[in-house]
């Protein structure tokens, strides 16, 4: 038996502010290289695309997985338990507030199993 192996079109970003389509993005990976700005951030999120770095120094990845989670605020439903959680007061619900510290805490957790995180020095930059 013989297989042909058709390979999976990665395509590479320039410096324009484009992406291929996000129905591109076989197994979810689309694009490769790039830049963090703000510009590209917002162009990518708002077309169901985000950054995927891989670790320090290495070529951005950019990913458009199907399916993926969309979550829509107004339609979110409080669960009972929840909302008894909330009302005893053992967690606090903020936005907004302090982003940079709470993305450098996520940084530096432990994560047993997994080698690094997503989180660079690019991205926390960014």
């Amino acid at each position: 038996m013989k297989f042909v192996i058709f390979p999976m079109p990665i395509f590479k970003i320039t410096d324009d502010l484009v992406f291929p389509h996000p129905s591109l993005a076989e197994d979810g990976l689309l694009a490769i290289g790039g830049d963090l700005r703000p510009e590209r951030l917002l162009l990518a999120y708002s077309n169901g695309i985000f950054p995927w770095p891989e670790g320090e120094g290495t070529p951005i990845l950019w990913a458009s997985p199907d399916p993926r989670l969309v979550l829509f605020p107004d339609n979110y439903i409080v669960s009972k338990r929840l909302e008894r959680m909330i009302r005893q007061g053992k967690f606090t619900i903020s936005f907004d507030e302090n982003f940079t510290q709470v993305i450098r805490s996520c940084r530096l957790a432990a994560r047993p199993g997994q080698r690094g995180t997503w989180i660079t020095r690019a991205m926390l930059k960014a």
